[in-house]
């Protein structure tokens, strides 16, 4: 199943994306997660709307992130060409950060360059949707069962903060450093190998295959868990490939896998 979140007559809804004539449509609606509390609060224990609901291209749909995420947990340096493309060695083991949910941004969705930086780069990257909750996962356990979906993230970075402050928090947190989406779905297969691309201006900049981590899903899935129990609806970005690079105002950055579409978002200066 595909699913995407979206505002419709003023209301947040999750809507059933399925292809039509080759382009991602929504069909229908469909129950909210658990995990998205606001949707509850507001709605009571109704999980979806009952009305006719006609359906409507995803690209004409206004998109919110898909996932309600408790939190946003990252991993470094994950494709071998990356870590040496920053001048790193290959890490021993996944190296773990967070971003706050608070940095979310929906699909088509501004990022805003602060001011405090001279340069933020791009990071596309596949993102896994928790389905159920996670603790001390053993290596060799039935990893898909935990997975609710895949999408599309950027993990927009401060470069020059990351590297003067030495740790990574207030270079990946600001506000809009996170877009996701456009849809979840669990469709896909990462260890058959999914093609993940960047691009700025329509100018390929990413090019990468999760054939190419470092780490495998169960091996971070036992990583994680070891120590930080992951919740329904948190999100796991699984690194990136080479070919990172600055972004600037006025910019079109573009995050496609096949399969869940294609994540657009556009640039501001922090003068904008």
């Amino acid at each position: 199943m595909k699913y995407c979140r979206f505002l419709f007559e003023d209301q947040v809804h999750y809507g059933k994306v399925d292809d039509r004539a080759g382009e991602p449509w929504i069909v229908d609606l469909t129950s909210a997660p658990e995990e998205d509390l606001a949707f509850r609060l507001a709605h009571g224990r109704a999980t979806s709307w009952s009305f006719d609901f006609e359906p409507m291209p995803l690209n004409a749909a206004a998109l919110l992130p898909p996932v309600t995420p408790s939190k946003i947990i990252c991993v470094g340096r994950n494709y071998r060409d990356h870590a040496k493309e920053l001048g790193n060695e290959a890490p021993a083991e996944p190296l773990l950060f967070f971003k706050p949910p608070s940095s979310l941004l929906k699909p088509g969705g501004v990022i805003r360059m602060p001011a405090a930086s001279a340069r933020v780069d791009f990071e596309g990257e596949l993102a896994l949707v928790i389905g159920r909750r996670a603790s001390r996962l053993p290596p060799d356990a039935p990893w898909r069962t935990f997975i609710r979906g895949y999408t599309l993230a950027n993990d927009v970075t401060a470069r020059d903060l990351q590297k003067k402050d030495g740790q990574w928090t207030r270079a990946k947190g600001f506000d809009t450093f996170c877009p996701v989406g456009p849809l979840v779905s669990d469709e896909l297969d990462p260890e058959a190998g999914l093609s993940i691309e960047t691009r700025v201006n329509g100018e390929l900049r990413q090019h990468g295959s999760t054939l190419d981590f470092i780490f495998s899903i169960p091996e971070l899935l036992a990583y994680i868990t070891s120590a930080i129990t992951l919740e329904p609806g948190d999100l796991l970005l699984t690194g990136t490939p080479a070919g990172v690079g600055p972004l600037g105002a006025g910019d079109r950055v573009e995050v496609s896998i096949p399969g869940l579409g294609v994540l657009k978002n556009t640039v501001e200066s922090a003068t904008n």
